[in-house]
Parts: C-alpha cells; sequence; structure tokens
C-alpha cells in the first residue's frame, strides 16, 4: 500500500505531519505492484476526500454527489477512472479535453475578447469523451473503497509514525543531528573504563 502523503495529509485526515509510505512489501513484490498501488492511492485519496464531502452536503441539505467529472493528466489513465468508480460507486466522466486549466486560461480570454458572450455558453462547449461505469459490487466497494482505505492509511501512519509529532520521520530527521550527538555523549559518557570506572 501507498500513503501519497508527500507533504502531509489534508481533507479528510488533516494530518500535515505526515509523510509517504509504501507498506506490505514482501519478496515477491515488483515495480509493477509499486506502480499500481501507487494509481490506485490516488483514487483512495479522492475517494476519502469526496466521501467527506457528500456527507457534508447531504448533511447540509443538498442531494447526493450523482457523478465525479473528472481532468488532468492522471485522469487519462482508464486504469484509474474505473477503479475510481468502482470505489465510489458512482460513473466518472472524463472530459474531451483533459487539460482543464489550459482551457479555462483560453476560454477567459475568450470572455475577454468577445468571443464568447457568456459562461453559460462556454458551459454548453464542455462534451464527455468516456463514461466510467461502476462494475466493483457495492459490499466489496465499501471494504476497499474510501471508508476501508481510511482504515489502512490509519493504520500505515501508525506504523510510520504520523499520528504522533513526536515520533514523526519527519521530525526525527529534522532534529536528528541533534538528537543522535546527545545520545552518543551520553553514551560515551556513561561508557565504563577497563578498570571498571564510569566515565
Amino acid at each position: 500500500m501507498v500513503v501519497p502523503a508527500f507533504t502531509g495529509l489534508g481533507a479528510p485526515y488533516w494530518k500535515p505531519e505526515a509523510r509517504g509510505s509504501i507498506t506490505g512489501l514482501t519478496r515477491g513484490s515488483t515495480l509493477a505492484h509499486i506502480a499500481r498501488a501507487s494509481l490506485e492511492s490516488i483514487a483512495y485519496q479522492s475517494a476519502a476526500l469526496l466521501l467527506a464531502m457528500g456527507r457534508d452536503a447531504v448533511s447540509a441539505g443538498s442531494a447526493e454527489v450523482s457523478e465525479l467529472r473528472v481532468d488532468g493528466g492522471a485522469c487519462v489513465n482508464d486504469l484509474l477512472m474505473q477503479f475510481q468508480a468502482d470505489l465510489l460507486g458512482i460513473p466518472v466522466v472524463r472530459p474531451l479535453v483533459t487539460e482543464t486549466t489550459a482551457l479555462g486560461a483560453a476560454y477567459l480570454a475568450g470572455l475577454s475578447t468577445g468571443v464568447y458572450k457568456s459562461t453559460a455558453e462556454l458551459s454548453e462547449l464542455w462534451r464527455a469523451e468516456r463514461r466510467f461505469i461502476p462494475t466493483m459490487a457495492r459490499a466489496r466497494a465499501g471494504t476497499d473503497g474510501a471508508v476501508g482505505a481510511r482504515g489502512r492509511t490509519d493504520r500505515a501512519l501508525t506504523y510510520t509514525g504520523g499520528h504522533d509529532p513526536k515520533h514523526c520521520i519527519y521530525r526525527r530527521r529534522q532534529h536528528g543531528q541533534r538528537h543522535h550527538r546527545r545520545t552518543f555523549e551520553a553514551r560515551h559518557d556513561a561508557r565504563p573504563d577497563s578498570g571498571g570506572r564510569t566515565l
């Protein structure tokens, strides 16, 4: 399992002290397994966030999320998109133009120069390229999905010390030189000499 906490974990974990980790490796693990786990970590993290957002939206009286529209470089991976749909249990829709940031900049330029009259006109230009329909059984998706991923991530953070800043790998590295120097000096001072006396 890969926990992509390279800069900590934001919503819904809120653990800025967490660090990335790879757990569950065996002698049979290959680069392909790590690559697959890395892809799945994107879907797990997105599913956990969307689950939290959906829960907040429903509690506020809004409707449940019925589909997820994606964009960006990662969405061109069909395996990732299908896995995301399976975890969420809702369709994942990939647009015809996946580089939405660049497209948005072009749309803003078009609005300012009069090429487009309104944002409503821009909305009509959106086109779906493919819809990924969930195929995983909901019982399994509940275990392997966002809820299950939350539990596995919490366990992985426990292994790496991500829950407690005092035991965080980052903090050990940050203060490692001073810590190791003090530890060495303490052990050196307590070392007995050949005559049995403590130095």
